[in-house]
């Protein structure tokens, strides 16, 4: 949605008791929507969910993430990610090459950045990417009495979860991770490059943000279930994701996809997920129903979830699964 309504709806979601509001880039900017939800709110942490940085050099990612930490008072967190080439390439005209090293080397830029900033001291990054070695007193903004923002990188495949486990402070799990890739590929990889870089898993962020498809009627339902499959269906015909498929049984998928995207078909992609698949990536059911699939599936694994819907829904239309949600979490462990 557009930044002005954006803040009234952070302000809405803060009332009703939601810890947290994310933007991702897709038809907006996404430092602009929570700079606007930042100035709303008072409690609620504003991510971005996630912002393309290959989009932007290091240093304009770098002073927008230390605005808004300064505008929120210290409540943002900078959830970045690759996008796909073609994107980077075609749609924001930028340079591709070698993701997971130039994300790498991104990561190492900010951090250099925000300490030039903290420190009001030179900058001398050199890397094979990207070169940051002026900074002149005029245009530092010297240091941020918040700190420096947490940085969530976002991943499925091997190099960038291992990336992220080195030298981010966060995880963001695609939204069509199962439990399965979790427990069985992501957290394992995740802990082996934190040990690797003498770190622990404390304090070490991951978040899911799974297909929610609810509603309080049939039709509600009805209609969020057929979102659901239409985003399903555009995720598993990327090739970078077929990992997440083959691991879960459903190798085939991803070429019955490719195959009919190709042919001019794609009305039909939705059609070819049917309900066992549906049920695999994504949340299904009555509110109550949603929030124990969401506990059963993220439960001891996750520690912040958020709803992703295609729909422009209001944060009241989720709020029985928000508030039983809730009612779980505070629940004893067996």
């Amino acid at each position: 949605m557009p930044p002005d309504a954006y803040g009234d709806r952070a302000a809405r979601a803060e009332e009703l008791g939601y810890d947290s509001v994310w933007m991702s880039e897709t038809q907006h900017d996404p430092f602009v929507g929570l700079t606007a939800a930042a100035l709303k709110t008072e409690r609620v942490a504003v991510r971005t969910g996630l912002a393309v940085v290959f989009a932007r050099n290091p240093m304009t990612t770098a002073m927008l993430a230390n605005d808004l930490q300064l505008v929120s008072k210290g409540r943002f967190a900078l959830g970045i990610g690759s996008q796909l080439q073609t994107h980077i390439t075609k749609r924001f005209s930028m340079p591709w090459s070698k993701p997971a090293p130039r994300m790498r080397e991104y990561i190492l830029a900010l951090r250099a950045i925000w300490k030039c900033f903290a420190t009001d001291g030179r900058i001398r990054f050199r890397g094979e990417f990207y070169r940051h070695t002026v900074m002149s007193p005029f245009f530092n903004p010297g240091p941020n009495p918040y700190g420096e923002p947490p940085i969530l990188v976002a991943g499925v495949g091997p190099m960038m979860t291992q990336l992220a486990g080195e030298l981010a402070d966060g995880f963001l799990a695609h939204i069509i991770s199962t439990r399965r890739l979790l427990e069985d590929v992501t957290i394992p990889a995740l802990r082996e490059a934190r040990e690797g870089a003498g770190k622990s898993m404390d304090g070490f962020e991951l978040h899911a943000t799974p297909i929610v498809a609810t509603g309080n009627t049939e039709e509600e339902l009805s209609a969020a279930v057929r979102q659901a499959k239409e985003s399903i269906a555009y995720y598993a015909s990327i090739p970078s994701y077929a990992p997440v498929l083959e691991l879960e049984g459903l190798g085939g998928l991803k070429d019955e996809l490719y195959r009919l995207a190709g042919a001019g078909r794609a009305a039909e992609m939705v059609d070819a997920i049917d309900d066992h698949i549906l049920e695999t990536f994504a949340i299904v059911g009555e509110p109550k129903e949603a929030a124990a699939k969401i506990w059963e599936r993220f439960g001891g694994l996750a520690t912040s979830i958020a709803f992703f819907q295609a729909g422009d829904l209001p944060p009241e239309a989720l709020q029985p699964l928000h508030e039983e949600l809730r009612h779980l979490v505070r629940q004893p462990p067996l």
